[in-house]
């Protein structure tokens, strides 16, 4: 293999001469052949797009020669396009911070705009990855900044996935609002409900979620991009800061705030653990309604079997035309997933000291995982599962007739103890709860059909009290 070679202050390397990276990022490649994970394309993204904005601002200010921030430029356009992705070769497990991957970015766009501008890949005279790329930037604001963008970004994704479930979750109550069935508290047989009313549910969690994330969001677009090494602004020009955010405004569409306190931002992750508790409760919702989704098509002859979910494969090596709830199974495990990437990220987030928290690679890398996950898992499982969910209406109101906790609905007209002997003699001989009132004579057959009717027990009213019952 073609090689040439690059110099920095420990010595020499050879690189691949076709290589758009450097030494550092070879140095890199041999201290931490870790994992084969690399930071998200997004994150990737967004570091070029900083790099892009600050060789525009640098140049607007003077600091700059325009053919060298034009040409870096260009190389940005050219990544943000598809281009040299698989120059980004850093494992996410690396030195701290982020400098292999900083300089990784810085490497590769020098590289380019140094063909650009027509000279061979490591003639840093003309494009230097330090002195140019990387003018009035540490890795220390550079990628806080980019795993902050690139997060929102991805939410930015996310969102409308959400409302998608939620609107999903929302027509299956109205297509099941007619439907009555046994509510059950401790998997144990309780008053009735409509299987529409748990769906709404379902889908009202769903938007309590989203409303919660995409108020953590915000806090992600608060910028510490500007503080340099220490948060002091060391190396920058007075009005960097704020030209930078507002090019990454056009960039992006979003409305990025500078820091109130730049040194705040440089020591401080908590937007990146705020963003990703979010997540963590959704996971936590999503998991509850996964399992009730996953029991209430249990079955089909020995389970629940009131609703009946849709078969997207076969479930069984051995059990011949066995199907199983995959998508619900599937959506739960990654929800494991997330929720065990917020323990990483808070971990991580913890671990900061005085002026730099050093453990950014781990936080971006689970962070743009958990928000990529969950966005392709919640697609699939509404599309896939959710939209196809049936009702087996007559089972539904078999078990809701046939329900002990149908006395509930008695407490009123006979009083707590006499209700509890009713459910006695009809769970001892087998009888339904209506079967052993009209056997007692404790209620007229008006009563019975004024009291006793399950549909009528699943909105507020006092059965029982007929001045009173609607």
């Amino acid at each position: 293999m073609a090689t040439r070679i690059e110099k920095d202050v420990l010595g020499q390397k050879e690189v691949p001469s076709g290589a758009y990276y450097g030494i550092q990022t070879v140095r890199a490649m041999e201290n931490f052949p870790i994992s084969g994970l690399r930071l998200h394309p997004r994150m990737v993204e967004a570091m070029v797009g900083v790099k892009k904005v600050a060789a525009l601002v640098n140049t607007d200010l003077g600091l700059m020669k325009p053919e060298i921030g034009r040409a870096i430029a260009a190389a940005a356009d050219e990544v943000l396009a598809g281009q040299l992705r698989d120059q980004f070769a850093v494992d996410v497990y690396q030195m701290g911070a982020g400098t292999s991957c900083n300089m990784n970015v810085n490497e590769v766009l020098a590289n380019r705009a140094i063909e650009l501008l027509g000279g061979q890949k490591g003639e840093y005279t003309v494009v230097h990855p330090h002195d140019h790329v990387n003018m009035a930037q540490s890795t220390n604001d550079v990628f806080p900044t980019a795993m902050r963008i690139a997060a929102r970004l991805l939410f930015a994704e996310l969102l409308p996935i959400l409302d998608d479930l939620k609107t999903a979750l929302a027509q299956k109550a109205t297509e099941f609002d007619g439907i009555l069935k046994s509510g059950r508290t401790h998997l144990q047989d309780a008053v009735p409900i409509r299987l529409g009313q748990e769906f709404a549910a379902y889908a009202a969690t769903v938007g309590k979620c989203r409303e919660r994330i995409a108020g953590a969001v915000r806090s992600l677009e608060e910028l510490g991009i500007g503080g340099s090494a220490a948060g002091t602004g060391l190396n920058t020009h007075p009005e960097y800061r704020s030209r930078l955010v507002e090019y990454l405004h056009t960039w992006t569409g979003i409305e990025w705030r500078t820091a109130s306190d730049m040194r705040e931002a440089m020591q401080s992750n908590l937007p990146i653990a705020e963003s990703s508790s979010a997540l963590r409760l959704l996971a936590l919702e999503l998991i509850r309604i996964c399992n009730d989704l996953r029991l209430l098509a249990s079955g089909p002859t020995t389970g629940f079997a009131e609703i009946v979910l849709p078969a997207v494969q076969p479930g069984s090596s051995i059990m011949p035309g066995k199907v199983n709830p995959s998508m619900a199974e599937m959506l739960n495990m990654v929800c494991f997933q997330v929720i065990g990437n917020d323990l990483a990220i808070s971990m991580a987030v913890q671990a900061g000291q005085l002026e730099l928290n050093v453990m950014m690679p781990v936080m971006a890398h689970n962070l743009h995982q958990s928000i990529e996950i969950l966005k392709n898992a919640v697609r699939v499982f509404t599309d896939r599962c959710v939209r196809g969910i049936i009702a087996d209406v007559d089972r539904c109101r078999r078990y809701a007739e046939g329900s002990m906790a149908l006395a509930a609905a008695l407490n009123i007209s006979l009083g707590y103890a006499r209700a509890a002997e009713v459910v006695r003699r009809a769970v001892r001989d087998r009888k339904s709860i209506i079967d052993v009132v009209r056997e007692e004579s404790l209620l007229t057959e008006a009563q019975i059909a004024q009291i006793l009717e399950p549909m009528n027990l699943t909105e507020p009213g006092l059965p029982g009290r007929p001045d009173q019952f609607r």
